[in-house]
């Protein structure tokens, strides 16, 4: 249920409506939409009647949530819910772009990417030091020390990093170097994970699963935001079908417009892993574009050929900034800017 409060309602009577709901064993969350209050009850409390709420001061209306997620569902906010990163405004209707390596490999490599991204118009840099790799004798990132050589380009490039946490007890050493913290396909459902970001209250990108429904992707996202933490990302990065014979996945190019109906949380698009193919990435990423995403992931690299993990689906440098310039194409065409 959701509790509408009337625009003109009092903060001690904000607090009253909260303080009530907490008394009959609710979780209350708050937001902000259109100039009002929106009070959030979830959890397993006592049965409280609508009527008697409606009745309370400052209740202007109250409204049942059908859907199975709650917090990222548009009947509890209206708004497309933004926020900001660095210098860079989530959400809004200028497309925010995460450019880098699939894994951090080198110094050097970093660099070059980070310098060459951001003056191609990158918004932020991704790079793995810990990754969820198929084999255990694949290269599994450089660890901490990847960390560091982030925040290294970070400072250089005043470009904000966005990188992958795998595991709870990795949440507060990642959070330390990391402005976004990613989870990656393979862990949509690691709940523990989930949680533990929650708790962090750093901006999360949350990955769709390979086999995911979107509602199970919203659920996933529901734990974060349970927690209080309303800074997340969605991203469609393609799915697992009958037919990935010549492709990595099936991009899901339907997910972008029913999320923007569903949740008022961003949609960011990967075409890298959505195709898995680098001469298709651009044709995937304008689709991601014009079906309305908020922004884009796309693997960057000097040398893809030479790259220790995904060099197939990676753009190498001047291909990323020929994309660029066909993204500020797109854009343009449905009312959109790039930072």
């Amino acid at each position: 249920m959701i509790i509408i409060m009337h625009p003109e309602a009092t903060p001690y009577e904000i607090d009253n409506v909260v303080a009530g709901g907490e008394a009959k064993g609710w979780q209350t969350h708050r937001s902000r939409d259109s100039g009002q209050t929106i009070i959030g009850l979830q959890g397993k409390g006592q049965p409280i009647d609508p009527f008697h709420l409606g009745q309370m001061p400052g209740v202007e209306d109250t409204m049942a949530i059908t859907q199975k997620f709650k917090l990222t569902s548009r009947a509890f906010r209206r708004e497309d819910t933004t926020f900001t990163i660095g210098q860079v405004i989530i959400g809004s209707n200028r497309l925010a772009v995460i450019a880098g390596p699939c894994s951090v490999e080198s110094r050097d490599q970093l660099m070059e990417t980070a310098h060459a991204v951001k003056e191609a118009g990158a918004t932020f840099l991704r790079g793995g030091a810990y990754k969820p790799r198929s084999s255990p004798y694949s290269f599994q990132g450089l660890g901490e020390q990847g960390l560091k050589l982030l925040a290294e380009a970070r400072e250089a490039t005043g470009l904000p990093v966005v990188t992958e946490v795998m595991s709870p007890t990795k949440v507060a050493l990642v959070a330390v170097y990391a402005d976004v913290l990613q989870i990656g396909a393979r862990n949509m459902q690691n709940f523990d994970l989930l949680n533990a970001v929650g708790k962090a209250h750093k901006p999360v990108l949350l990955k769709r699963g390979m086999s995911a429904t979107v509602e199970d992707m919203l659920m996933a996202a529901e734990y974060i935001l349970a927690h209080g933490n309303n800074q997340v990302m969605l991203c469609e990065r393609g799915i697992r079908t009958f037919d990935n014979k010549y492709t990595r996945n099936t991009f899901d190019v339907n997910a972008i417009p029913l999320l923007k109906e569903l949740t008022h949380l961003p949609v960011i698009a990967d075409p890298s892993h959505a195709i898995g193919v680098r001469r298709h990435v651009q044709a995937v990423t304008l689709a991601g574009v014009a079906a309305g995403a908020d922004g884009l992931i796309i693997e960057t690299h000097p040398n893809p050929d030479q790259a220790v993990s995904d060099g197939d689906q990676s753009l190498t440098l001047p291909q990323f900034s020929e994309l660029m310039a066909q993204v500020r194409k797109m854009a343009k065409a449905v009312d959109k800017t790039v930072w």
